[in-house]
């Protein structure tokens, strides 16, 4: 849990960063050299790369994986409760409710997708497409877990009359 909410604030902060801008060049010093043209100075600005669509090639196929591991950790941990296994993110009472656990895991793509697109608003391009491979990584290393998780077996309790 503490882990979620170190993550969230992560990405709130993250996203309401400002993007940094370089200094602007100082003015050109005045002509010493009585009429004669100096060489031209090469300014001290960067090159921005060129901003893409949000919609883009790249973002889909980040936007898919992250839909897919969600998908993946929703079966999981579907196949863990049914082996008597606890869950321990949720209650058992919202993974057990099938309908409302799919709203959930459907609403953790779609915050993984708002905050791609805070970062791209802002022109964090580089964290807009690291959420998605981390989110990918984190659900998918979870669903990994799940299947991994040895099968709960309760002890059967014989009398003898």
């Amino acid at each position: 849990m503490k882990r979620t909410i170190g993550f969230l604030t992560f990405l709130i902060l993250a996203s309401t960063a400002k993007p940094l801008s370089a200094q602007e060049p100082s003015p050109a010093p005045a002509d010493v050299n009585r009429g004669q043209t100096a060489p031209p100075q090469s300014s001290n600005t960067t090159v921005l790369p060129i901003e893409h669509r949000f919609g883009d090639k790249e973002n889909d196929l980040l936007f898919a994986g992250v839909a897919a591991a969600r998908t993946l950790d929703y079966f999981s941990t579907l196949n863990m409760r049914r082996r008597g296994r606890q869950e321990i993110f949720l209650t058992n009472d919202a993974v057990d409710n099938h309908a409302g656990f799919a709203f959930i895991e459907a609403g953790a793509t779609g915050v993984s997708i708002g905050a791609s697109y805070l970062f791209h608003r802002y022109a964090h391009h580089k964290l807009e497409r690291w959420t998605s491979i981390v989110h990918i990584g984190l659900a998918t290393t979870g669903a990994v877990r799940n299947y991994s998780l040895q099968t709960a077996h309760r002890g059967i309790v014989v009398t003898q009359p």
